[in-house]
C-alpha cells in the first residue's frame, strides 16, 4: 500500500519555486497564499489552482486545512521583530504570520527560507533575531535548527546562499542536506567523483539569440550536458520568456567594455557614469555591472536582473543583458514553466525572488525521512 503524501501548507509562495521542489519529491501542496496576482496566476498555470490570492494577515488560519509541514519564505521587512506580535497589525513582521500559521496548525515540521543576513541581524535591543526567533518556535514544542546553503552545491547554476530554519515537532535534529556537486578545483584537490558546479555556459548555451519583438525562443543544438537535458525533458521544441531585454545606449556602451569576469572596474572612465565613478572611488562591488563567466555558476540572480547596476547580469558571450528565460534557467526552472506577467517588472521580481526548485527539491527529499 502506498504511502500517504506529506500534505504541505506554504506561505509567500510566489510563482512557486519552493512548492515545485516539494512536489516533485512526492509532497502534496493543499493550500498556498501569494498578494503578488502575478506570481498567484504563474503559480496557478504552471503547479496548480491551490494557491489564493490575498494578504495573509486576512486570512482565517483555523479555516486552513490540516498539513503535516508549513514551509515558506516570509519577507523580513525589518528584523526588528521583538514585541510585534500581532497579526493584525500592518506594522507587524510577516515572519509572525508564519510562526501563528505554526501555531494555529501544530505540523510535524516547519522549513522558513530567508536572506542569509538574518544570522547576523540583531534587534533594536541587541537581541539576536535568529535567537529569538528559534526561541519562540521552541516554546511551541519544536525542536529548531538552521543552516545556509548555496545552490550551487545542489545542481543549481548560481551561487545562491540563502538561510533555512527548520523546527521538528517529536525532538529530531533536522540536518543540512548533503551536497550533490562541488566546485571544480575542489573536485580535483579531493579526487572526489561527485559532479562539479554547474556553469552558465551550461545552463544557457543551447539557447538562441533573443528577439526584439517576440519572447520565444528555440534550441541552438541537442542538449550538450546532464542539466540542459534535464530543463529541456518535458518542454518541446520552442520556449517562453526569451525577449531580448531593453538596453540604453549608454547601458550598451557600458556592456561592452566589460570582459568576462569583469565589472565596473573596466568601464572605461571617458563612458563611465556618475555612479559607475563613484563605486570607482569607494569600491567593494565585486558584482556590480559584471559579466558572468561561463565556466562558473553565476553570482546570486535579484529581481533587478533587467539591469546592469545590480548585481552581475551580462551575458558571458553576448553584449547585452539575460533574458528572463534565462534567469530561469540559472534558478533551475524548466523550460515548460511560463511567467505570466502584467509588467517585465512583475516577471524579473517573480523571477529572482524564487526558491530554486532544484534546491528545494534536495531539501524536501532529505527531510522526508524525517516524518
Amino acid at each position: 500500500m502506498a504511502k500517504k503524501k506529506p500534505r504541505v501548507i506554504s506561505l509567500f509562495a510566489g510563482c512557486g519555486g519552493l512548492d515545485l521542489g516539494f512536489i516533485r519529491s512526492g509532497y502534496k501542496v493543499v493550500w498556498a497564499n501569494d498578494n503578488m496576482a502575478d506570481a498567484v496566476e504563474t503559480y496557478r498555470k504552471n503547479i496548480g489552482n491551490h494557491i489564493e490570492l490575498g494578504d495573509i494577515k486576512e486570512t482565517d488560519l483555523e479555516s486552513l486545512p490540516e498539513c503535516d509541514i508549513v514551509i515558506g519564505g516570509p519577507p523580513c521587512q525589518s528584523f526588528s521583530l521583538v514585541g510585534k506580535r500581532d497579526r493584525k497589525d500592518p506594522r507587524g513582521n510577516l515572519v509572525w504570520d508564519f510562526y501563528e500559521t505554526v501555531k494555529e496548525k501544530k505540523p510535524k515540521m516547519f522549513l522558513m527560507e530567508n536572506v542569509t543576513g538574518l544570522a547576523a541581524a540583531k534587534d533594536k535591543k541587541g537581541v539576536p533575531v535568529l535567537d529569538y526567533l528559534k526561541e519562540q518556535f521552541g516554546k511551541l514544542g519544536y525542536t529548531v535548527n538552521h543552516f545556509i546553503l548555496n545552490s550551487a552545491d545542489y545542481g543549481v547554476p548560481q551561487r545562491r546562499r540563502r538561510i533555512f530554519i527548520v523546527g521538528h515537532k517529536n525532538g529530531k535534529t533536522v540536518t543540512a542536506p548533503k551536497p550533490t556537486h562541488m566546485p571544480e578545483e575542489k573536485q580535483r584537490t579531493l579526487f572526489d567523483t561527485m559532479p562539479k558546479w554547474v556553469s552558465t555556459y551550461e545552463a544557457l548555451d543551447d539557447l538562441t539569440l533573443p528577439k526584439d519583438d517576440d519572447d520565444e525562443g528555440a534550441y541552438t543544438k541537442k542538449p550538450e550536458c546532464e542539466y540542459q537535458k534535464m530543463m529541456r525533458e518535458a518542454n518541446g521544441k520552442k520556449f517562453k520568456n526569451h525577449q531580448m531585454p531593453y538596453m540604453s545606449e549608454t547601458d550598451l556602451k557600458i556592456i561592452k567594455a566589460v570582459p568576462i569576469g569583469g565589472n565596473y572596474m573596466d568601464v572605461p572612465d571617458e563612458i563611465a557614469t556618475k555612479r559607475i565613478m563613484n563605486f570607482k572611488k569607494t569600491g567593494g562591488r565585486t558584482t556590480t555591472y559584471g559579466r558572468m563567466r561561463p565556466e562558473d555558476p553565476a553570482y546570486t540572480l535579484n529581481t533587478h536582473f533587467s539591469r546592469p547596476n545590480v548585481g552581475c547580469n551580462i551575458h558571458y558571450g553576448q553584449d547585452r543583458l539575460i533574458t528572463i528565460r534565462e534567469g530561469l534557467r540559472l534558478q533551475s526552472f524548466p523550460d515548460d514553466f511560463i511567467i505570466l506577467h502584467n509588467s517585465k517588472r512583475s516577471a524579473y521580481t517573480q523571477v529572482g525572488n524564487a526558491v530554486p526548485p532544484l534546491l528545494a527539491e534536495a531539501l524536501a527529499k532529505h527531510i522526508k525521512k524525517y516524518f
